[in-house]
């Protein structure tokens, strides 16, 4: 199963309908702890506020779907600025 793409999939419409682009989903571990990270664009500047309201469109799919059995955590970032 390919957790990434799988997501992808299943949050993109909801992304795009908010008025946000869906760059790119990455499901990796880094320093022992599992990522999964949403990277988001749109016309004109991401700000924090920009990826709080796209984790919390995302966050209750995530939740209702729940087939991410590890813990994890998720990183909403922009494309411009990276992911930290």
């Amino acid at each position: 199963m390919d957790i990434a793409n799988n997501v992808k999939k299943l949050i993109e419409e909801s992304i795009k309908t908010a008025g946000y682009i869906l760059d790119d989903v990455l499901y990796l571990k880094e320093d022992g702890n599992y990522f999964l990270r949403v990277i988001i664009d749109k016309n004109g500047v991401i700000d924090v506020e920009d990826c709080v309201t796209v984790t919390h469109i995302i966050d209750p799919i995530l939740d209702t779907v729940d087939y991410i059995t590890d813990s994890y955590i998720l990183d909403v970032c922009s494309k411009e600025k990276g992911c930290e």
